[in-house]
C-alpha cells in the first residue's frame, strides 16, 4: 500500500460518520481574472440550499452536491464581479473560476454576500485588511505600512508612539507569531518599530487571529498574524511602485510560461544615508561641526511558482531585509546592523476533489551585530536565532458536514545568546562571553468543522505541542473548540477556547520591541508559557451595508517572564539567574461597526480592558523584584482604546482619508523619594538616587492623533499612478514617546553655602513628532 492510498483511507475512516454515497464533490480554485493569484476566503454558495464554502488559505475550494441534480452555483468575492454557474455533476469534477473586476452592477451584493459568510463562519476574534485599505490609510513619511493599518482594528492596541509593537488582548509583544509565507519573522520592525519589515506592494493577504486560534497554529500565546505574499501575475507583464520623501520602492512581476508559472520581484530602501551623507561632505571643512550618523534599511521580496501539473503547484519565496546604522570618525567607527532572512518552499498537491495537502520548508535567520572600533580596541556584540521548519498540512472535505484539517511540524531552532568579543589589536587583552542552545521544537493536530444543525456549526480540535532542548523535553496538549450558532440570517452568536504555549522567550528589558532583545529557550528551570483564553460575542448584519461585532474576552497566563532589579543581560553567561516568573491575568470587550460599501467606507472600533501581572518569584533566591508578589498593572495597560479610520471617494479619482486614535496613556514607574550623596569636601552635590514605590505608579496623558489624506489618480496611457497626500499628527498633539526625570536645583545662596542642592526631582516628557506632511507618487503599469 503506498503513502497516498494510506492517508486516503485514514482520512475516509475519520469522516465516515459524514460520507454520503449520494453526494459528488465540486472543486478547484479560484482566482483573479487579471493576473492569476488566488483568492482567499472567496465565498461559493448554493442559494437553493442557503450553504457553501469558502476557499482555504491557497485558494482551494471543496463543495459536496446531491448527483445528478441540476445546481446553481455562485463565485464571488469582495471587490470583483459574482460568477454564476449551473452544473449538472453526475461525478466528482474540477470547476476553476476566474473572477474579475471592472463594472461592479451587484457590488452591494457581494460585500452583503461577504459578511454572511462571516455570520456563517465559526472564526472569531478576527481581523483582516486589504492592501488597497493599507494604502489608503495616511501613515508617517507617507510609507504605507499594512501592519500599522492592522493596529487600528479594535483590540490591537500599539506600542508607544510611532512603533510597531503589538499587545493584543493583554499579552506582551514577544507573544504574537508572525508568519511571512508560513515562515516565522523573529523581529518585523525597521528603524526601530517606527515602520514594519512589509511592503505592502508585495503581500496579498493579512490575517490576524486575536483569539479562537486554529488548531494549526502554535508558538506563541497572544495572536497570529499571517501575511501572504503575491504569486505574481501569470498573465501578463506588470509592475508598481512609489518615490516618497524618505524612500522609493518597485515591484515587478511577469509569466515565466504563461498561465503557467510566474516570479515577483519587490525591493525598497530608504535614502537617509544619502542626504546625511551629502550634509557631511560639505561639512567637511568645518572643524565645530558634529558629522550626522548614516542610516538606511532595505528589504527585498521575492517568489516564483510553477504549475507542474493539474493536482501539483510549487511555490519558492524569500525576504532578505536589514537596518544599517553606522558613525564613522577619526577616534573610532560605529556600526549596527541587524535583519531577517526567511526563505519558503512549497508544494500543493490535490489527491482528490475532497483531499488537498501542503507541505512545507522554511528557513528563518534573525540576528543583529555591533561592532565598535576604537585605537587599539574592538568588541563586537551581537545575537543571533535560527530555524529550519518542515510541516505538513492536510484538508479534507468528506461531505457538506465536515471539514477536516491535520498536519505535523518539526522545528529546530539554533540560539546564539549573547555573544561578546573583545580585544586590543596587539592580542594582549582578549574577551569573549555568551551561550549556544538548540533547540527542537515539534507540532501534531486535528480538527473538524462540523455542522451539526442548519444553525450551529462547531469547530474543535487538538494541538500536540513538543519542545526538547538540552535533555530536557516539554509534552503540552492544547485543546481548540469554536461554536457559531446562527439565529437569523442577520445575527449570529460566537464562542471559543484555546489553550496555547510558548517555548521561546524574548529577553528586553524595554517595553518597546528592540533590535538587540535576545530570544531564550525553554529549559528545565524556564518552562513554557501558557495561556488559556475563552471568548464569547455576536455579529450584526445591519441592512446590506454596515457589520457590527461584539466580543468579550477572558485570558489567563502562567510561567511569564520578566527580570529581577538591577538585571544583568549582555555577556551574563548565567542569564536564567536574573529572571523571575510569574502570572497574570487580563479581560476586557472590543466593539466594531463596519462599512465596506459606498462611497464613505471605514470603521470605528472601541476596546475596553484591564491587564495585571503578579506571584513573581526570582529563580535564584537572592535576588529581588520588588514589588511582584502582588498583582500590578503592566506598562502596556490601557484601559480604553479607540480608533476611528473613514474613506471617503469625492469623485472616482479623488478620495480623502482621516483616522483617529486614543487611548489611555502608558504606565511607567518613576521614584517616589530621592537621598543625594555629597563628596566629603562639602562641594557641589551631584548623584542622586532614586527610591521606588509600587510599579508602573505612573500613567501617562492620554494619546490621541488625528491623520488626514487625500490621494488623487491619474489615468496616463501606460497604466495608473496617484499622487498621495498624508498629514500625521493633523492638530499637532505632542504624546509622550518616553519620560525622563531632571534634579532641580535650589539657589545656595540663602544658607549662605553658595552650593545648589537638588531640592525635587522634575519630570520631563520627550515627544516624537509634530505635524509631518509627506507626499508620495505611486504608480503601477
Amino acid at each position: 500500500m503506498n503513502v497516498r492510498t494510506l492517508v486516503t483511507s485514514l482520512l475516509c475512516l475519520l469522516a465516515v460518520a459524514g460520507w454520503s454515497q449520494e453526494n459528488i464533490t465540486i472543486s478547484g480554485t479560484i482566482s483573479d481574472a487579471e493576473n492569476g493569484e488566488t483568492l482567499i476566503g472567496a465565498t461559493v454558495f448554493v442559494p437553493a440550499e442557503t450553504r457553501g464554502t469558502t476557499t482555504n488559505e491557497y485558494g482551494f475550494y471543496s463543495l459536496s452536491v446531491a448527483k445528478g441534480d441540476s445546481v446553481v452555483i455562485e463565485y464571488s468575492y469582495v471587490g470583483f464581479q459574482k460568477t454564476i454557474k449551473r452544473l449538472k455533476p453526475e461525478a466528482d469534477m474540477t470547476v476553476n473560476v476566474d473572477l474579475g473586476t471592472g463594472v461592479q452592477l451587484e457590488e452591494v451584493v457581494v460585500k452583503a454576500d461577504s459578511y454572511r459568510e462571516q455570520l456563517r463562519s465559526t472564526e472569531m476574534s478576527v481581523e483582516a485588511i486589504t492592501t488597497k485599505e493599507a494604502k489608503l490609510i495616511p501613515v508617517l513619511m507617507g510609507e504605507s505600512d499594512i501592519i500599522k493599518a492592522i493596529q487600528l482594528k479594535p483590540g490591537i492596541p500599539s506600542g508607544s508612539e510611532g512603533t510597531t509593537g503589538l499587545f493584543v488582548r493583554g499579552g506582551g509583544s514577544d507573544q504574537n507569531l508572525i508568519v511571512l509565507d508560513e515562515a516565522i519573522v523573529y523581529n518585523a520592525n525597521h528603524l526601530f518599530g517606527f515602520f514594519s519589515t512589509f511592503n505592502t506592494d508585495a503581500v496579498k493577504d493579512l490575517k490576524l487571529y486575536k483569539g479562537g486560534f486554529p488548531a494549526q497554529y502554535g508558538g506563541r500565546l497572544s495572536s497570529v498574524i499571517d501575511v501572504k505574499l503575491k504569486e505574481g501575475n501569470n498573465r501578463k507583464f506588470a509592475g508598481s511602485g512609489g518615490i516618497g520623501l524618505i524612500s522609493s520602492r518597485l515591484t515587478l512581476e511577469g509569466p515565466i510560461q504563461k498561465e503557467k508559472s510566474s516570479f515577483i520581484v519587490s525591493g525598497r530602501r530608504t535614502y537617509f544615508d544619502l542626504i546625511t551623507g551629502a550634509v557631511n561632505n560639505s561639512n567637511s571643512d568645518n572643524e565645530d561641526f558634529n558629522p550626522i550618523p548614516d542610516y538606511y534599511f532595505y528589504d527585498l521580496n521575492t517568489k516564483v511558482n510553477f504549475k507542474l501539473g493539474e493536482k501539483d503547484h510549487l511555490y519558492l519565496s524569500g525576504y532578505f531585509g536589514r537596518d544599517v546604522f553606522g558613525f564613522d570618525s577619526d577616534f573610532f567607527n560605529f556600526s549596527f546592523n541587524w535583519g531577517n532572512a526567511t526563505g519558503t518552499a512549497r508544494w500543493n498537491h490535490v489527491f482528490s476533489p475532497k483531499l488537498f495537502s501542503n507541505t512545507t520548508f522554511t528557513f528563518s535567520d534573525y540576528q543583529y551585530n555591533i561592532n565598535n572600533e576604537v585605537t587599539g580596541f574592538s568588541f563586537n556584540v551581537g545575537s543571533n536565532i535560527k530555524d529550519a521548519n518542515l510541516k505538513t498540512d492536510f484538508y479534507y472535505a468528506p461531505s457538506e458536514n465536515h471539514t477536516i484539517r491535520m498536519g505535523v511540524s518539526a522545528t529546530m531552532h539554533i540560539f546564539e545568546v549573547g555573544r561578546i568579543k573583545a580585544g586590543s589589536d596587539n592580542g594582549d587583552i582578549s574577551f569573549s562571553a555568551g551561550q549556544e542552545y538548540e533547540g527542537y521544537e515539534f507540532g501534531l493536530y486535528a480538527s473538524d468543522e462540523w455542522k451539526m444543525t442548519d444553525a450551529l456549526k462547531v469547530n474543535y480540535g487538538l494541538r500536540l505541542s513538543a519542545f526538547a532542548n538540552d535533555g530536557t523535553t516539554y509534552i503540552r496538549p492544547e485543546p481548540r473548540v469554536a461554536a457559531n450558532y446562527q439565529v437569523s440570517e442577520r445575527l449570529s452568536a460566537k464562542a471559543s477556547y484555546a489553550r496555547m504555549n510558548q517555548y521561546l522567550h524574548l529577553i528586553s528589558s524595554s517595553g518597546v520591541a528592540l533590535p538587540t532583545d535576545v530570544w531564550y529557550p525553554s529549559t528545565e528551570r524556564i518552562a513554557p508559557q501558557r495561556s488559556d483564553q475563552v471568548a464569547a460575542g455576536f455579529s450584526l448584519l445591519l441592512g446590506d451595508q454596515f457589520f457590527l461585532t461584539n466580543e468579550y474576552f477572558y485570558k489567563w497566563l502562567d510561567n511569564q517572564l520578566d527580570f529581577v532589579d538591577g538585571a544583568e543581560l549582555f555577556a551574563n553567561d548565567n542569564l536564567e539567574e536574573e529572571f523571575a516568573i510569574g502570572k497574570g491575568y487580563s479581560y476586557g470587550a472590543e466593539l466594531s461597526i463596519e462599512k465596506k460599501e459606498g462611497r464613505l467606507t471605514g470603521w470605528v472600533g472601541y476596546t475596553l480592558s484591564l491587564i495585571r501581572r503578579g506571584e513573581f518569584e526570582p529563580i535564584d533566591p537572592g535576588a529581588v523584584f520588588a514589588g511582584g508578589e502582588k498583582y500590578y498593572a503592566p506598562r502596556y495597560d490601557r484601559r480604553h482604546d479607540i480608533s476611528t479610520v473613514l474613506m471617503y471617494e469625492i469623485t472616482p479619482r479623488l478620495t480623502a482619508t482621516a483616522s483617529w486614535v486614543f487611548g489611555s496613556g502608558d504606565l511607567y514607574w518613576l521614584p517616589e523619594r530621592r537621598f543625594v550623596f555629597q563628596d566629603v569636601y562639602g562641594e557641589q552635590a551631584e548623584i542622586l538616587v532614586p527610591l521606588f514605590g509600587d510599579r508602573n505608579n505612573i500613567r501617562l496623558a492620554p494619546y490621541h492623533r488625528l491623520d488626514l489624506g487625500l490621494v488623487w489618480k491619474f489615468l496616463p496611457r501606460w497604466g495608473e499612478s496617484d499622487l498621495t497626500l498624508s498629514v500625521v499628527n493633523a492638530y499637532d498633539r505632542r504624546n509622550a514617546f518616553f519620560l525622563y526625570i531632571e534634579p532641580q536645583f535650589a539657589d545656595g545662596e540663602g544658607n549662605g553655602t553658595g552650593i545648589e542642592v537638588p531640592d525635587r526631582l522634575a519630570v520631563k516628557q520627550v515627544s516624537l513628532f509634530p505635524i509631518l506632511p509627506a507626499l508620495t507618487w505611486n504608480f503601477k503599469f
